[in-house]
């Protein structure tokens, strides 16, 4: 397949239905400000109910099987804070990450006024996406489940059902470390446990009984130990996106789109809020807040589409651009 020539952009140019602009509904005003976002997906709150399940099912195990009964009263008060202090962090990291808007793209906005205003020059191009009729700025891609163009989209992630984005991409990461965390507390804990137990008599070490206690320790091992190398990757994919100002979307097509990219230590800064602080660690503390798109936002240059007109595409380029929309200014 051959891309499009730039002549035919001019045929796009003289046929402004191309985009359809005319059947795209005007955005809808802006909510207030701190408005609640939630993605209505079965699968997606389906599985942020089965992460609180698990959590809730490790704080059970930790307190009743295994601190509670304790004799050493130090050792219970120092790991149950500890762990009721991660587990708190965690979930509410896991909400920040869910009910933050991940930099949804304004639904509607490719009006033909909108277009118009833009006042585009020769070479400049805009994008359209015809899923939800939206200009796409730079960067943004769009998430069939939130059925949003999202901006510096990573991933969609049904455990915290949305979108790791722009806005909440700091959520997701401490939610993956303090996970992480607390997993791997609770799987040392667990093994001091299980020593303590067989040195003593079982009816002593716990207050259940001894099968009880031993079903409930090993599936809490196996609930750890999944969470502990599940989330350690995750936190590791996603920090090494944040350093190499990089997302899985655009590692995955990065030979076909080379680009620019911010030093690792101004794209960490803008991640987690400004110049490093206890504020990192805090999922009540925001990302530095987002610029408003300007009218420079929403406009690309055409030569970075293609090189020549007798370019070829690959299947992965094709499949891309079957989904977008795009009309240029030319010099007459």
């Amino acid at each position: 397949m051959m891309l499009i020539p730039t002549h035919h952009f001019r045929d796009i140019e003289r046929k402004p239905e191309y985009l359809q602009p005319e059947k795209c509904v005007p955005p809808p005003h802006p909510g207030p400000v701190g408005t609640m976002w939630f993605i209505r997906d079965g699968c997606g709150i389906a599985c942020a109910i089965v992460t609180w399940f698990l959590v809730l099912y490790a704080e059970f195990v930790v307190l009743f099987v295994m601190l509670i009964p304790s004799r050493d009263y130090v050792y219970s008060i120092v790991n149950g804070v500890v762990f009721n202090l991660l587990a708190f962090l965690a979930l509410a990291s896991h909400c920040r990450a869910m009910l933050t808007d991940p930099g949804a793209v304004p639904k509607g906005n490719a009006t033909k006024e909108f277009i118009e205003s833009l006042q585009l020059k020769p070479g400049q191009v805009v994008y359209k996406c015809p899923k939800c009729c939206s200009i796409k700025p730079d960067r943004a891609h769009h998430c069939s489940v939130c059925k949003r163009c999202i901006r510096k989209m990573d991933h969609h992630c049904p455990w915290v059902n949305n979108c790791v984005g722009e806005n909440n991409q700091k959520y997701f990461v401490l939610f993956t470390m303090y996970i992480a965390l607390i997993s791997l507390h609770a799987l040392i804990m667990v093994g001091f446990h299980f020593l303590h137990c067989f040195e003593e008599d079982w009816t002593k070490c716990s207050s259940f009984s001894p099968p009880t206690t031993v079903i409930l320790l090993i599936l809490l091992c196996f609930e750890g130990l999944l969470f502990l190398i599940f989330t350690s990757v995750m936190f590791g994919t996603q920090v090494h996106s944040i350093c190499t100002d990089e997302t899985g979307i655009e590692r995955l097509k990065r030979k076909h789109q080379p680009r620019e990219r911010r030093g690792s230590w101004k794209s960490v800064k803008e991640t987690f809020g400004g110049d490093f602080s206890p504020s990192w660690l805090n999922p009540f503390s925001g990302p530095c807040d987002p610029k408003p798109l300007r009218d420079r936002d929403w406009v690309r240059q055409a030569a970075s589409l293609s090189d020549t007109d007798n370019t070829e595409t690959t299947e992965e380029q094709s499949e891309e651009r079957k989904d977008e929309d795009s009309v240029e200014v030319t010099d007459e």
